[in-house]
């Protein structure tokens, strides 16, 4: 019996609640372009279909991008378009052959969309100052697009309405230059995105989940404290991305009791990290710069090995803080002939689950899924950590502290830098009180709070970076 059979048996034996219990997630948006570019997949030197690699090793939910109109392909390889409605429907097709869920990941752009750049499609910009006509095209193209994947029986289960939207959604050339989070009118795109697929639901007798993502467990509080302050509040997960070559130095413990505190404050929503990668090798195949180059100090040097035992302690702790799953972003984006925006081959290959022939590593990353992780581990109470919660951004440097008790006591803050030199403190008696980094370097800084001369809680962020 294979892996996959095994896999569906437990299934079956255990129902479906149980069997979903945890998701082990692989992003494969790039496969379908790395096929049709000439790459063959190989495990134990044969040839094979990547998707039953996956779900072979455990993999139980597929996440791949959409992109609105990613006209920029046309110019590139054979002119063809990848990650727009056509291409998504050829994936999810893939996925449910091998029997894994999808989530659907709206990028709301025609392009990249990130913490660094959020543009509107090219075909909203005319109205991207309009907010009414905005919102209306925003809500046309969710209801239309989950409409056309309910016809055709490829209705994902999960959906993100944007891709790690620390900067707002749908902007204007002008606005992504700059740091911008206009709150009311983030706000208001998201209640009519989130309108849109709850009227489908209604209208269609369908049930998909709704995700917010965000970059960064260090920024992650902060955001999602914006959008419930906001009346943003009827989605489903809170979707973390967490890199440690991006967001160090928050630590696998640090993110792990970023997700106890979500599911201490918002009980009835679960928590995901999205997104998540880690090399295992540092040399390159192609032409292309690869993206990311650290690695962490208990887990080095990068090998395939190291990639494995991060994923393992990084999962391990999910678990353990009550989250509901990991997903590993882009690995079989392996190099090709073809060529992205910015060079020829892959900007991951380092970072994938297949050496440079593209086989699949054994021992490797993707063991992390079938690893015999302790599904009866309880998230541990943090006690005093959450009377006082540390909400920060560290892109614009806007901090938000708030504390819990019914009767609200004096508390205490600094901002300390590298070199534990304090350069910023003050006090507040209320619920909560707000403040901002200016006038200082980017760079490593810890917050720290405390009450009647004993600490409560610190946390470190990278002001600057995401």
């Amino acid at each position: 019996m294979t892996r996959k059979a095994l896999i569906l048996l437990f299934m079956m034996i255990t129902g479906p609640l149980s069997a979903q219990s945890f998701y082990f997630g692989s992003d494969m948006s790039y496969v379908n372009e790395m096929e049709d570019c000439g790459v063959t997949y190989y495990e134990d030197g044969e040839a094979k279909d990547p998707y039953s690699i996956f779900a072979d090793h455990g993999c139980n939910l597929v996440r791949l991008r959409l992109w609105h109109t990613p006209a920029w392909y046309d110019s590139l390889n054979q002119g063809k378009r990848y990650s727009d409605l056509a291409d998504v429907k050829r994936a999810i097709a893939r996925a449910r052959q091998n029997q894994m869920q999808v989530l659907l990941d709206f990028h709301l752009s025609d392009s990249w969309a990130d913490p660094s750049k959020q543009l509107a499609p090219a075909a909203w910009q005319p109205v991207v100052n309009n907010i009414e006509r905005l919102q209306d095209s925003l809500y046309q193209y969710i209801f239309r697009t989950l409409t056309d994947l309910k016809q055709d029986n490829l209705l994902p289960e999960m959906i993100q309405i944007g891709n790690e939207v620390n900067k707002g959604i749908l902007l204007s050339p002008e606005a992504n230059k700059v740091w911008t989070l206009d709150w009311e009118r983030n706000a208001a795109l998201f209640k009519h995105a989130v309108k849109a697929v709850r009227d489908f639901e209604q209208r269609s007798g369908s049930d998909v989940k709704i995700v917010i993502h965000v970059a960064g467990p260090a920024n992650a509080e902060w955001m999602i404290d914006g959008f419930i302050s906001h009346g943003v509040s009827d989605f489903d997960i809170i979707g973390l991305s967490y890199y440690w070559a991006w967001h160090q130095p928050t630590s696998i413990a640090e993110a792990g009791e970023v997700i106890r505190t979500f599911r201490k404050l918002y009980p009835e929503k679960a928590v995901m990290v999205v997104e998540t990668g880690y090399i295992w090798t540092s040399e390159w195949n192609d032409r292309a710069a690869n993206i990311i180059s650290d690695t962490h100090p208990d887990y080095r040097p990068a090998s395939p090995e190291n990639q494995r035992d991060w994923l393992i302690a990084l999962t391990r702790e999910v678990i353990a803080s009550g989250g509901k799953g990991v997903i590993y972003w882009e690995p079989a984006w392996v190099s090709s002939p073809c060529s992205t925006q910015w060079g020829q081959g892959s900007h991951q290959e380092h970072a994938t689950f297949f050496d440079f022939d593209n086989q699949l590593l054994k021992p490797g990353g993707i063991e992390w899924m079938t690893y015999a992780y302790d599904f009866n581990t309880k998230a541990v109470d943090s006690g005093n950590a959450l009377r006082v919660q540390i909400l920060s951004n560290s892109f614009s440097g806007d901090i938000k502290l708030k504390q819990f008790g019914s009767i609200p006591v004096k508390i205490d803050y600094t901002v300390s830098d590298s070199l534990e030199q304090v350069i910023q403190s003050g006090s507040f008696s209320d619920k909560a009180t707000q403040f901002k980094l200016s006038g200082i370097p980017f760079g490593i800084y810890t917050i720290a709070i405390s009450h009647d001369g004993k600490r409560i809680k610190s946390e470190i962020i990278n002001y600057g970076k995401g």
